[in-house]
């Protein structure tokens, strides 16, 4: 029996992604050709790895095992092949990193000009991916090393990922300069419920948290508009047209707005993660270095 490395990380990904639309997506195909290439696997395998579910697919038990074999097995063939490339030389090869749209300009960047200057066959791909895209995506083999957050509890970590503590960030309210009450102490939320409020797309982190704590301060906001943008959010608060809550890493200083702490203090804590299995090569473990510096 041969297996095709492909074909496994098409399995993995059905594993991750739940349906084969969404795994076409991910790998640029149609859906037609990964269930092809699917059912190839199966022939290699002499094993039934899907079964039919009304007009969706899902992985049997056989197939759920061998997707998560085949996990580690890809990670240590890609250990292998950057180990062989870089023999006897510094870190080389590509590693992709996924990021949240804060962390990229603060932390991901910077680590990977410190990387370029340093090791000039190191590849890092940098990919703009929130927290509820970044942890599929790592399990699914799609990414190497991701920046997340450990405080996203519809999106727990799970035993199959390491973290790597990166540092803390500090959710503020942010409001247009001329707000009347720009400049004072800390804000109490429940002040602001007749406010307009912009909020990051449905699902992410940072509309999640939110809604979560209008909710808490008694009350549900009046959201007058949805960006996947912070550099979007801050043009609409600083023309006056809303308010927001926003991590501390978001808020660039190009813009005129005002920020206030939170009368009962919120902050999340940024991790790097990895998938948990073998070691990590060498070029992975030269990026979270370059991370925790």
């Amino acid at each position: 029996m041969t297996l095709n490395p492909w074909r496994l990380r098409l399995l993995c990904q059905l594993d991750t992604h739940g349906t084969v639309r969404a795994v076409a997506q991910a790998a640029n195909m149609s859906a037609s050709s990964v269930s092809q290439q699917l059912a190839v696997l199966e022939a290699e395998t002499h094993t039934q790895l899907l079964e039919r579910v009304g007009r969706r697919v899902r992985l049997t038990p056989t197939g759920v095992i061998l997707a998560r074999r085949a996990r580690a097995i890809l990670d240590h063939m890609d250990t292998v092949e950057a180990e062989l490339r870089g023999f006897g030389e510094e870190p080389a090869g590509l590693v992709r990193l996924g990021a949240f749209q804060s962390a990229i300009h603060t932390m991901a960047v910077p680590a990977v000009t410190r990387l370029a200057g340093l090791y000039p066959h190191l590849d890092v791909e940098v990919q703009h991916l929130e927290p509820h895209e970044s942890m599929p995506a790592l399990r699914g083999g799609d990414v190497d090393v991701i920046i997340t957050t450990t405080d996203f509890v519809e999106l727990p970590l799970g035993p199959d990922i390491d973290i790597v503590p990166l540092a803390t960030d500090t959710i503020v309210l942010v409001i247009p300069p001329g707000h009347p009450t720009a400049g004072r102490g800390p804000a109490d939320l429940a002040a602001f419920a007749d406010e307009p409020w912009a909020f990051d797309m449905p699902h992410s982190y940072m509309a999640t948290l939110a809604i979560r704590l209008c909710r808490q301060a008694g009350f549900e906001p009046r959201v007058v508009c949805r960006f996947g943008n912070y550099m979007t959010t801050l043009q609409h608060i600083e023309a006056g047209l809303s308010i927001a809550l926003l991590p501390s890493l978001a808020v660039d200083t190009r813009f005129r707005v005002a920020t206030r702490q939170l009368a009962t203090p919120v902050s999340r804590s940024i991790t790097a993660a990895v998938r948990r299995g073998s070691p990590p090569r060498a070029a992975v473990s030269t990026v979270l270095e370059a991370l925790r510096k």
